[in-house]
């Protein structure tokens, strides 16, 4: 068994995976100011991005669902990877190679699961492109030619062919040191009455890719009269490959998606390469399924869709009634995007593949270019089933399309249809085709229930929040004032058990500029996972100030709470006088006095200064 990874090489791999570089093959990030970035969380679904990442201490946060850690922990919830497997896929990223205390360097076979079963599937993946070359492949090359695709296109795919042989890819892999458990675990050979033999033979092959481009599954489209499998026969599930969250194309596109604000979902993988040599670099396509919530997580990423509704997601379906159906069924998830949403029919029923075979590139473009609305395209393509030259048939029609425009959140967009769907039908009374939805949504969802309203946030406790994150941000803007502070000087608790362990790793003196140094120094110190996710939390949340009045809004956030420690104090002082007698007591009473004159003046200093922000 492999040794412990020595934490010198863990170090550097921290050191040399950006966390902003790795989060981003996962997650479109923006800048959010203050040198920090922000985007969409990839572990729950929101409307919103409430996902921060600080390139600078190297840590990310979700202030939605609360997750955070450094670049490797990162990897490990995203993966669903252990600690080492991460450490190791990121070494792998970086050109690292690691050094393991038990026994030295550890050779491959000795690695982690899953990054075992990506090597397996580069490997395969190899293999399968050079015997697109040989005598046995004609018929891919065959299959390609005839629908437009140079060896070139090939390449920049990576289309291989499995040979139609039992044993053709299993004996190749095992003689690479792979073992046979891993070669069926990963779904690339099946358990026969003799050993593993391969689960595609005689095929033509696309590897399908992670969001990162590694390989993690194959389509594989039939080519053999001889071959009595299914047309498209794709990996099984396995510790790589979830179907319901995998996009074919999506490590090519997943740039441009984000650059453009736009997404093409297609049915094939022809067609996905038919609308990236086309030049549509957008296009992605669901492997085996149905386009569901989890490709729509994918895709969100790298849309950053916002309530600006500025990019559009574009669903591409055949002419015919199947591809209407499966137009119908995008319907039902459209509103899970922050974004609009279309369809693009070609009237002919011709798919992007074969549209460009027959009418070129310009004419895959154009498809693009002519989508419509998916709302529009949902509500006309229901109403067309009914003969609208009745009074009958239009009631029919009214009330098969009265749930879709029910069904649209938006109260303007809504109402917009309503008026559309009167004018398509022809009864041109708006009022009673509005009544008609109105009841029909009624009956649907009921009374929507008022969401609760948050208390609002104590204005000290505000200013804890900012000065503890500036504590462990930005440690040289306050300096020893900082480490004077009594415990008691805050409130929340989390404050507290943030401030008791600055203390512990030795405060402003220790803690210099700040930087990654200071906030691994914090987290050595936590004594649990909830307390290292509060100091990622602070490490992460952007300060309030603009950069420029930092150094001015730390003294100022010093003095607030100051100011409340001396509030304390006079509050103390008035108390005591209360309970002397001015006259039997007189020099105490003085002393309160005079002591409590010097906290007033103290009050105003510290007030002004913290007014200064």
């Amino acid at each position: 068994m492999a040794g412990r990874i020595r934490d010198v090489d863990i170090a550097l791999v921290r050191e040399r995976s950006p966390i902003d570089s790795v989060v981003g093959d996962y997650v479109q990030l923006r800048n959010a100011g203050g040198g920090n970035l922000k985007g969409l969380c990839p572990f729950h679904d929101e409307k919103s991005p409430s996902f921060n990442v600080t390139p600078e201490r190297g840590m990310y946060f979700c202030f939605g669902c609360q997750a955070g850690g450094d670049v490797i922990k990162f990897v490990e919830e995203i993966d669903h990877l252990s600690f080492t497997e991460a450490v190791e896929r990121l070494a792998q990223r970086a050109g690292i190679q690691l050094q393991y205390e038990q026994g030295g360097y550890v050779p491959k076979r000795d690695h982690g699961e899953r990054a075992r079963l990506v090597e397996a599937h580069k490997v395969a993946a190899e293999f399968y492109m050079e015997r697109l070359v040989a005598p046995d492949a004609a018929p891919g090359r065959k299959f390609l030619s005839e629908r437009g695709f140079e060896r070139a296109d090939a390449e920049i795919f990576g289309v291989g062919y499995s040979p139609n042989e039992w044993e053709g890819l299993t004996r190749h892999l095992l003689a690479r040191g792979f073992t046979a458990d891993e070669i069926v675990k990963g779904g690339l050979a099946k358990e026969g009455r003799r050993g593993p033999m391969d689960r595609f033979r005689g095929r033509l092959m696309w590897p399908i890719r992670d969001a990162t481009g590694d390989v993690i599954g194959f389509g594989a489209r039939k080519l053999l009269d001889s071959d009595d499998g299914p047309k498209y026969l794709n990996t099984p599930e396995s510790p790589l490959y979830k179907k319901s969250q995998v996009l074919y194309g999506i490590d090519l596109a997943k740039r441009e998606i984000s650059k453009r604000l736009q997404a093409v979902i297609v049915e094939g993988y022809t067609d996905v390469m038919a609308c990236h040599l086309s030049g549509v670099p957008t296009a992605v396509a669901t492997c085996g399924t149905a386009f569901g919530e989890e490709h729509i997580k994918v895709l969100r990423r790298f849309l950053l869709d916002q309530a600006e509704f500025r990019g559009e997601v574009i669903f591409t379906f055949d002419g015919d009634e199947a591809g209407q159906k499966a137009a119908l069924r995008a319907f039902a998830d459209e509103q899970k995007f922050v974004t609009q949403t279309y369809v693009a029919v070609q009237a002919d029923g011709l798919d992007p593949c074969d549209l460009r075979v027959k009418q070129g590139d310009a004419a895959v473009r154009d498809l693009i270019a002519s989508r419509e609305p998916l709302f529009q395209f949902a509500i006309r393509s229901t109403i067309r089933r009914y003969d609208l030259r009745s009074n009958e048939g239009k009631i029919a029609a009214l009330d098969a399309a009265a749930p879709i425009v029910a069904g649209i959140k938006d109260v303007g967009l809504r109402k917009r249809y309503a008026i559309d769907l009167d004018r398509w039908l022809g009864f041109m009374d708006e009022r009673f085709v509005m009544q008609r939805i109105a009841e029909v949504g009624n009956a649907q969802a009921g009374r929507p229930q008022r969401a609760p309203r948050q208390a609002p946030v104590d204005p000290h406790v505000r200013v804890e929040a900012e000065l503890i994150k500036l504590a462990v941000q930005r440690p040289a803007l306050l300096g020893p004032r900082f480490d004077t502070l009594e415990p008691d000087a805050f409130t929340a608790p989390d404050h507290v058990a943030v401030h008791k362990i600055i203390v512990a790793a030795g405060g402003m003196d220790r803690a210099g500029h700040g930087g990654r140094e200071w906030v691994d120094a914090l987290l050595a110190e936590a004594p649990d996972e909830a307390a290292r996710g509060l100091i990622t939390r602070f490490a992460v949340d952007p300060i309030r100030a603009e950069s420029h009045v930092e150094e001015r809004y730390g003294s100022a956030m010093l003095a607030a709470i100051e100011a409340v420690a001396v509030d304390r104090a006079i509050a103390q002082a008035k108390s005591r006088m209360q309970r002397l007698n001015p006259v039997d007591e007189q020099a105490e009473y003085n002393r309160l006095f005079g002591e409590l004159v010097a906290l007033e003046q103290q009050r105003r200093v510290l007030r002004e200064r913290a007014a200064g922000s």
